[in-house]
Protein backbone atom coordinates (compact mmCIF):
# COMPACT_ATOMS: atom_id res chain seq x y z
CA UNK A 1 0.00 0.00 0.00
CA UNK A 2 1.05 3.56 -0.98
CA UNK A 3 0.48 6.21 1.52
CA UNK A 4 -0.18 10.14 0.43
CA UNK A 5 -0.45 13.23 2.96
CA UNK A 6 -3.56 14.69 3.41
CA UNK A 7 -3.51 17.86 1.02
CA UNK A 8 -0.36 19.85 3.44
CA UNK A 9 -1.05 18.29 7.01
CA UNK A 10 1.18 15.79 7.81
CA UNK A 11 -0.80 13.01 7.55
CA UNK A 12 -0.17 10.19 6.07
CA UNK A 13 -3.51 8.19 4.42
CA UNK A 14 -3.90 4.99 2.43
CA UNK A 15 -4.45 6.15 -1.08
CA UNK A 16 -7.34 3.39 -1.35
CA UNK A 17 -9.73 2.98 1.57
CA UNK A 18 -12.92 2.49 2.67
CA UNK A 19 -16.19 3.89 2.89
CA UNK A 20 -19.41 2.80 4.76
CA UNK A 21 -22.14 4.57 2.49
CA UNK A 22 -25.31 2.73 1.64
CA UNK A 23 -23.48 -1.06 2.46
CA UNK A 24 -22.81 -0.63 6.62
CA UNK A 25 -25.94 -1.18 8.14
CA UNK A 26 -28.27 -1.71 5.08
CA UNK A 27 -26.48 -4.51 3.14
CA UNK A 28 -23.55 -5.27 5.54
CA UNK A 29 -23.95 -5.98 9.00
CA UNK A 30 -21.72 -6.21 12.14
CA UNK A 31 -19.73 -9.37 10.98
CA UNK A 32 -19.55 -9.34 7.76
CA UNK A 33 -18.24 -5.25 8.51
CA UNK A 34 -15.51 -6.79 10.60
CA UNK A 35 -14.50 -9.29 8.08
CA UNK A 36 -14.00 -6.66 5.44
CA UNK A 37 -12.09 -3.67 7.79
CA UNK A 38 -9.94 -6.75 8.39
CA UNK A 39 -9.41 -7.84 5.05
CA UNK A 40 -8.53 -4.14 3.82
CA UNK A 41 -6.41 -3.87 7.07
CA UNK A 42 -4.04 -6.22 5.97
CA UNK A 43 -4.10 -4.85 2.57
CA UNK A 44 -2.43 -1.29 4.08
CA UNK A 45 -5.94 0.33 4.41
CA UNK A 46 -5.54 2.46 7.10
CA UNK A 47 -8.49 5.33 6.81
CA UNK A 48 -12.38 4.11 7.40
CA UNK A 49 -14.67 6.93 6.42
CA UNK A 50 -18.23 7.23 7.68
CA UNK A 51 -21.18 9.98 8.10
CA UNK A 52 -23.63 10.88 10.98
CA UNK A 53 -26.32 10.01 8.34
CA UNK A 54 -25.58 6.79 6.48
CA UNK A 55 -27.82 4.24 7.46
CA UNK A 56 -29.62 6.85 10.35
CA UNK A 57 -26.44 6.47 12.77
CA UNK A 58 -26.40 2.25 11.93
CA UNK A 59 -23.30 2.64 9.91
CA UNK A 60 -21.72 4.52 12.11
CA UNK A 61 -22.52 1.64 14.94
CA UNK A 62 -21.28 -1.03 13.27
CA UNK A 63 -18.25 0.43 12.56
CA UNK A 64 -17.88 1.48 15.97
CA UNK A 65 -18.12 -2.62 17.50
CA UNK A 66 -16.24 -3.70 14.27
CA UNK A 67 -13.15 -1.30 15.80
CA UNK A 68 -13.76 -2.55 19.04
CA UNK A 69 -13.59 -6.08 18.78
CA UNK A 70 -10.65 -5.72 16.05
CA UNK A 71 -8.87 -3.82 18.87
CA UNK A 72 -6.55 -2.25 16.54
CA UNK A 73 -3.53 0.39 18.26
CA UNK A 74 -5.56 3.79 17.58
CA UNK A 75 -2.48 5.53 16.55
CA UNK A 76 -2.53 3.08 13.83
CA UNK A 77 -5.57 4.10 11.70
CA UNK A 78 -7.98 7.05 10.86
CA UNK A 79 -11.36 7.51 10.97
CA UNK A 80 -13.94 9.92 9.88
CA UNK A 81 -17.44 11.36 10.28
CA UNK A 82 -19.46 14.12 9.04
CA UNK A 83 -22.63 16.34 9.82
CA UNK A 84 -25.05 18.38 7.91
CA UNK A 85 -28.16 16.01 7.13
CA UNK A 86 -29.22 15.07 10.64
CA UNK A 87 -30.97 12.27 12.09
CA UNK A 88 -33.94 14.11 13.13
CA UNK A 89 -36.54 16.71 11.63
CA UNK A 90 -36.01 19.37 13.95
CA UNK A 91 -34.76 22.65 14.41
CA UNK A 92 -30.75 22.77 14.94
CA UNK A 93 -31.38 18.35 14.11
CA UNK A 94 -31.37 19.03 10.19
CA UNK A 95 -30.03 20.08 7.26
CA UNK A 96 -27.65 22.45 9.69
CA UNK A 97 -23.99 23.52 9.94
CA UNK A 98 -24.87 26.00 12.97
CA UNK A 99 -23.02 25.45 15.95
CA UNK A 100 -25.61 23.74 18.38
CA UNK A 101 -25.94 21.20 16.25
CA UNK A 102 -22.51 20.60 15.20
CA UNK A 103 -21.39 20.15 18.79
CA UNK A 104 -23.87 18.14 19.71
CA UNK A 105 -23.96 15.82 17.12
CA UNK A 106 -19.89 15.03 17.14
CA UNK A 107 -20.88 13.98 20.88
CA UNK A 108 -23.64 11.52 19.42
CA UNK A 109 -20.92 10.36 16.53
CA UNK A 110 -18.43 9.29 19.11
CA UNK A 111 -20.75 7.69 21.43
CA UNK A 112 -21.75 5.44 18.05
CA UNK A 113 -18.11 5.22 16.75
CA UNK A 114 -17.16 3.82 20.99
CA UNK A 115 -14.00 6.12 20.11
CA UNK A 116 -12.56 9.20 22.11
CA UNK A 117 -12.05 11.07 19.08
CA UNK A 118 -12.21 10.80 14.81
CA UNK A 119 -9.54 11.75 12.71
CA UNK A 120 -10.82 13.43 10.44
CA UNK A 121 -14.69 15.43 10.18
CA UNK A 122 -16.11 16.90 7.43
CA UNK A 123 -18.94 19.38 6.96
CA UNK A 124 -21.08 17.10 4.86
CA UNK A 125 -22.76 19.79 2.68
CA UNK A 126 -22.65 23.64 2.54
CA UNK A 127 -25.54 25.47 4.80
CA UNK A 128 -26.58 28.57 2.97
CA UNK A 129 -28.81 29.60 6.45
CA UNK A 130 -25.65 29.19 8.57
CA UNK A 131 -23.18 32.23 8.47
CA UNK A 132 -19.60 30.66 7.15
CA UNK A 133 -18.19 32.35 9.80
CA UNK A 134 -20.34 30.68 12.68
CA UNK A 135 -19.65 26.96 11.28
CA UNK A 136 -15.67 27.85 10.94
CA UNK A 137 -15.59 28.65 14.43
CA UNK A 138 -17.35 25.26 15.61
CA UNK A 139 -15.34 22.80 13.68
CA UNK A 140 -12.47 24.85 15.26
CA UNK A 141 -13.37 24.62 18.37
CA UNK A 142 -14.64 20.79 18.28
CA UNK A 143 -10.57 20.04 17.28
CA UNK A 144 -9.32 22.40 19.96
CA UNK A 145 -11.76 20.13 22.53
CA UNK A 146 -9.89 17.21 20.90
CA UNK A 147 -12.80 15.71 19.15
CA UNK A 148 -11.53 15.72 16.22
CA UNK A 149 -7.99 16.44 14.92
CA UNK A 150 -8.61 18.00 11.42
CA UNK A 151 -11.65 19.30 9.44
CA UNK A 152 -12.89 19.82 5.90
CA UNK A 153 -15.48 20.07 3.66
CA UNK A 154 -17.63 17.46 1.65
CA UNK A 155 -19.22 18.98 -1.64
CA UNK A 156 -18.57 22.40 -1.03
CA UNK A 157 -17.74 24.91 -3.95
CA UNK A 158 -14.36 26.61 -3.85
CA UNK A 159 -15.77 29.88 -3.14
CA UNK A 160 -17.08 28.27 -0.08
CA UNK A 161 -13.91 26.30 0.98
CA UNK A 162 -11.65 29.38 -0.01
CA UNK A 163 -13.97 31.50 2.54
CA UNK A 164 -13.70 29.46 5.00
CA UNK A 165 -9.92 29.21 4.85
CA UNK A 166 -9.67 32.64 4.74
CA UNK A 167 -12.00 32.89 7.68
CA UNK A 168 -9.98 30.84 9.45
CA UNK A 169 -6.54 32.22 8.76
CA UNK A 170 -8.03 36.04 9.93
CA UNK A 171 -9.25 34.69 13.31
CA UNK A 172 -6.01 31.84 13.77
CA UNK A 173 -8.57 29.02 14.17
CA UNK A 174 -7.74 25.49 12.73
CA UNK A 175 -8.52 25.74 9.02
CA UNK A 176 -9.94 23.18 6.55
CA UNK A 177 -7.52 20.95 5.00
CA UNK A 178 -9.40 18.70 3.23
CA UNK A 179 -12.30 18.13 0.79
CA UNK A 180 -14.55 14.85 -0.20
CA UNK A 181 -16.12 15.61 -3.20
CA UNK A 182 -17.68 12.84 -6.22
CA UNK A 183 -15.07 12.01 -8.85
CA UNK A 184 -14.49 9.35 -11.53
CA UNK A 185 -14.36 9.05 -15.36
CA UNK A 186 -17.73 10.82 -15.31
CA UNK A 187 -18.07 13.35 -12.49
CA UNK A 188 -14.74 15.36 -13.34
CA UNK A 189 -15.15 19.26 -13.43
CA UNK A 190 -15.17 20.13 -9.75
CA UNK A 191 -12.12 18.36 -8.54
CA UNK A 192 -10.11 19.05 -12.25
CA UNK A 193 -11.57 22.66 -12.71
CA UNK A 194 -13.04 24.22 -10.24
CA UNK A 195 -10.78 23.48 -7.37
CA UNK A 196 -8.03 24.07 -9.42
CA UNK A 197 -6.62 26.50 -7.36
CA UNK A 198 -6.62 25.16 -4.16
CA UNK A 199 -4.59 22.32 -4.57
CA UNK A 200 -1.42 25.22 -4.53
CA UNK A 201 -2.96 28.25 -2.90
CA UNK A 202 -4.06 26.52 0.91
CA UNK A 203 -2.85 23.15 0.16
CA UNK A 204 -6.23 21.32 -0.19
CA UNK A 205 -6.42 17.78 0.14
CA UNK A 206 -9.18 15.30 -1.62
CA UNK A 207 -10.65 12.10 0.00
CA UNK A 208 -12.83 11.32 -3.18
CA UNK A 209 -15.86 9.25 -3.46
CA UNK A 210 -17.91 7.09 -6.04
CA UNK A 211 -14.49 6.11 -7.93
CA UNK A 212 -17.34 3.55 -9.75
CA UNK A 213 -20.01 5.96 -10.14
CA UNK A 214 -22.38 3.78 -7.65
CA UNK A 215 -20.99 0.71 -10.23
CA UNK A 216 -21.53 1.73 -13.08
CA UNK A 217 -17.95 1.54 -14.02
CA UNK A 218 -17.36 -1.82 -13.33
CA UNK A 219 -19.69 -3.15 -16.32
CA UNK A 220 -22.16 -4.85 -14.33
CA UNK A 221 -25.47 -2.56 -14.97
CA UNK A 222 -24.67 -3.24 -19.50
CA UNK A 223 -27.27 -6.07 -19.21
CA UNK A 224 -29.42 -4.66 -16.50
CA UNK A 225 -29.60 -4.28 -12.54
CA UNK A 226 -28.40 -7.43 -10.48
CA UNK A 227 -31.02 -8.73 -7.60
CA UNK A 228 -27.82 -7.99 -4.91
CA UNK A 229 -26.99 -4.42 -6.54
CA UNK A 230 -27.69 -1.58 -4.22
CA UNK A 231 -29.40 0.03 -6.90
CA UNK A 232 -32.54 -2.45 -6.28
CA UNK A 233 -32.82 -1.06 -2.32
CA UNK A 234 -35.82 0.66 -1.61
CA UNK A 235 -35.77 4.24 -2.17
CA UNK A 236 -32.81 4.29 -4.80
CA UNK A 237 -34.86 4.68 -7.79
CA UNK A 238 -31.99 7.22 -8.89
CA UNK A 239 -29.70 5.03 -8.39
CA UNK A 240 -31.31 2.64 -10.42
CA UNK A 241 -32.36 5.50 -13.51
CA UNK A 242 -28.26 6.45 -12.86
CA UNK A 243 -26.74 3.02 -13.62
CA UNK A 244 -29.05 2.18 -16.69
CA UNK A 245 -27.76 5.23 -18.85
CA UNK A 246 -27.24 3.82 -21.98
CA UNK A 247 -24.79 6.18 -23.07
CA UNK A 248 -22.39 5.51 -20.54
CA UNK A 249 -22.72 1.61 -20.83
CA UNK A 250 -22.05 1.80 -24.06
CA UNK A 251 -18.73 3.73 -22.92
CA UNK A 252 -18.35 1.90 -20.30
CA UNK A 253 -17.75 -1.27 -23.14
CA UNK A 254 -15.38 0.52 -24.70
CA UNK A 255 -13.16 0.85 -21.71
CA UNK A 256 -13.26 -2.67 -21.71
CA UNK A 257 -11.08 -3.11 -24.30
CA UNK A 258 -8.44 -1.44 -22.89
CA UNK A 259 -8.78 -3.43 -19.40
CA UNK A 260 -8.18 -6.36 -21.46
CA UNK A 261 -5.06 -4.66 -23.05
CA UNK A 262 -4.20 -4.01 -19.24
CA UNK A 263 -4.76 -7.18 -17.85
CA UNK A 264 -7.55 -6.27 -15.30
CA UNK A 265 -11.39 -5.59 -14.52
CA UNK A 266 -12.57 -2.15 -15.88
CA UNK A 267 -13.24 -1.04 -12.13
CA UNK A 268 -9.88 -1.54 -11.70
CA UNK A 269 -9.07 0.84 -14.19
CA UNK A 270 -11.47 3.18 -13.18
CA UNK A 271 -9.57 3.19 -10.19
CA UNK A 272 -6.68 3.24 -10.71
CA UNK A 273 -7.15 6.57 -13.64
CA UNK A 274 -8.41 8.23 -10.25
CA UNK A 275 -4.87 6.85 -8.44
CA UNK A 276 -2.76 9.24 -11.24
CA UNK A 277 -4.17 12.34 -9.98
CA UNK A 278 -1.41 13.73 -7.80
CA UNK A 279 -4.16 16.14 -6.07
CA UNK A 280 -6.09 13.43 -4.87
CA UNK A 281 -4.94 11.84 -1.00
CA UNK A 282 -7.17 8.84 -0.66
CA UNK A 283 -9.92 6.98 -3.04
CA UNK A 284 -12.73 5.62 -1.00
CA UNK A 285 -13.88 2.33 -2.50
CA UNK A 286 -16.96 0.56 -1.21
CA UNK A 287 -17.47 -3.34 -0.67
CA UNK A 288 -20.25 -5.40 0.64
CA UNK A 289 -17.77 -8.31 0.42
CA UNK A 290 -14.36 -9.14 1.21
CA UNK A 291 -13.82 -10.19 -2.24
CA UNK A 292 -14.82 -6.99 -4.01
CA UNK A 293 -12.03 -5.20 -1.19
CA UNK A 294 -9.42 -7.44 -2.44
CA UNK A 295 -10.57 -7.06 -6.07
CA UNK A 296 -10.25 -3.07 -5.54
CA UNK A 297 -6.97 -3.13 -4.25
CA UNK A 298 -5.31 -4.42 -6.87
CA UNK A 299 -6.02 -1.25 -8.61
CA UNK A 300 -2.35 0.05 -7.31
CA UNK A 301 -1.02 -2.54 -9.47
CA UNK A 302 -2.92 -1.49 -12.27
CA UNK A 303 -1.97 2.44 -11.80
CA UNK A 304 1.76 1.81 -12.76
CA UNK A 305 0.76 0.98 -16.22
CA UNK A 306 -1.47 3.77 -16.78
CA UNK A 307 1.33 5.41 -19.21
CA UNK A 308 0.40 8.80 -20.66
CA UNK A 309 -0.17 6.68 -24.04
CA UNK A 310 -3.05 4.58 -22.00
CA UNK A 311 -4.52 7.59 -20.19
CA UNK A 312 -4.97 9.18 -23.91
CA UNK A 313 -6.94 6.16 -24.88
CA UNK A 314 -9.38 6.61 -22.52
CA UNK A 315 -9.91 10.47 -22.44
CA UNK A 316 -10.74 9.52 -26.00
CA UNK A 317 -13.09 7.06 -24.96
CA UNK A 318 -14.49 8.81 -22.40
CA UNK A 319 -14.98 11.80 -24.66
CA UNK A 320 -17.21 14.81 -23.01
CA UNK A 321 -19.57 12.28 -21.69
CA UNK A 322 -18.48 13.68 -17.74
CA UNK A 323 -20.00 16.41 -15.47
Amino acid sequence: MNYRRLGRSGLQVSELSIGSWVTYGNQVDRHAARESLAAARDAGVNFFDNAEVYAGGKSEEIMGHALKELAWPRISYVVSTKFFWGLHEAPNQYHTLNRKYLLNAIDASLHRLQLDYVDLVFCHRPDPNTPIEETVWAMSDMIARGKALYWGTSEWSADEIRAAYEIAERHHLHKPVMEQPQYNLFCRKRVEQQYKRLYEDIGLGLTTWSPLASGLLTGKYRNGVPADSRAQLQGYDWLRTQVMDAGKNNIVGQLGSIADELGCTIGQLAIAWILKNPNVSTVITGASRVEQIHENMKAQDVAAKITPEIKQKIEEVVGEAYQ
